[in-house]
């Protein structure tokens, strides 16, 4: 083998030490992050974070690679929020009137029975009226979270396995799961007792009875098989429950400003597509929940001024108390412009 002499020595140590600094640099370049989220891979929700998460690793060419961490793998609904806050995960998928009134009751105002008429009007509540950013910073402040994308989980109603819920005497007695603090003046109102329960002890609290009734987007019965157990439901809805993917503030600025560009670009895009097609889902669901034999209840006339009355009397005073006074009416006053 011919030797090589010291000039071609030297440049061949140099295409070597060369090669190895830049194939490090593209390594050094190459960022990761876990997607965590509850919903199971047939939830809405669900398919259009992991859409998200598909369409970031396709334009990010290698730069970015987002792995995704399903029916809470990682974190369940409620540990969601802290675990992103800690960097135990980069991204998360958060229900926020499940995590955010933990940190500012306030947010609470986005459960208020009626106050929103749709996810926009929700959403440019907290993103445009001074009192609704006030909520908006003070929770992505102290959480050290950075919005990526709305990701809705419908919007909410009863279903019960125990009758038709056609009156306020029909409301007595059930047994209903309490997911989030607001929902129980409703409850007490109407005489039915409660049990706390996240998510994932859902499907066997209605299998073994100590749950019958649950309030919730249409599209997550389905998605948790909790119509085996559901026979009833009642409309109308209640409240718009809004998600989000959301990523820890720290890691989000670490990032590259194009990087942190395409998860913007990304998350509005496949945001839009989410929120256009989650009513649309949820019609889908009631109309298939009726064709296992389900039956729909909506309260019209007497019987829905009943409600109303009783809700006006009870459940709206009680609510009160978890929001500020000042909040509340702001709150009004964006809807009624």
């Amino acid at each position: 083998m011919k030797q090589l002499n010291k000039g071609a020595k030297a440049i061949l140590v140099g295409a070597i030490v060369s090669a190895g600094f830049f194939a490090g640099s593209a390594f050094a370049q190459e960022h990761t992050a876990r997607l965590s989220f509850h919903w199971s891979p047939t939830h809405h929700s669900a398919i259009h974070a992991q859409m998200f998460a598909d369409e970031v690793n396709k334009r990010a060419d290698g730069r970015l690679k987002i792995e995704v961490f399903p029916s809470g793998q990682l974190f369940g609904i409620r540990e969601q929020l802290g675990a992103i806050t800690s960097g135990a995960v980069e991204i998360g998928g958060i229900v926020p009137i499940v995590s955010f009134p933990p940190v500012n009751k306030n947010y609470n105002v986005a459960a208020f029975p009626g106050m929103f008429n749709s996810y926009d009007q929700q959403r440019r509540f907290f993103a445009e009226s001074e009192a609704g950013q006030e909520i908006w910073n003070d929770i992505t402040g102290k959480s050290g979270t950075t919005l990526l994308m709305y990701n809705p989980v419908g919007p909410v109603m009863t279903f019960s396995g125990a009758h038709e819920l056609d009156s306020l005497e029909a409301m007595k007695g059930l047994k209903a799961r309490a997911l989030i603090k607001s929902e129980r003046p409703m409850w007490e109102a109407y005489g039915a007792n409660t049990v706390s329960l996240p998510t994932g002890e859902v499907y066997t609290a209605l299998q073994t009875g100590m749950i019958d009734t649950i309030n919730s987007p249409p599209g997550s019965i389905r998605a948790y098989s909790w119509w085996e157990y559901l026979g009833y439901a009642q409309l109308p809805y209640q409240y718009f429950s809004d998600a989000y993917l959301m990523a820890n503030t720290e890691w989000y600025d670490s990032l590259p400003a194009d990087l942190q560009q395409l998860l913007q670009e990304v998350g509005a895009e496949v945001g839009a597509i989410s929120t256009d097609k989650i009513i649309e889902t949820g019609e889908e669901t009631l109309a298939q929940f009726k064709e296992r034999g389900g039956v729909v209840t909506e309260l019209s006339g007497e019987k829905k001024a009943e409600f109303d009355a009783l809700m006006a009397a009870e459940v709206v005073p009680a609510m009160v108390d978890l929001i500020d006074d000042s909040v509340l009416g702001a709150a009004q006053e964006f809807v009624s412009e």
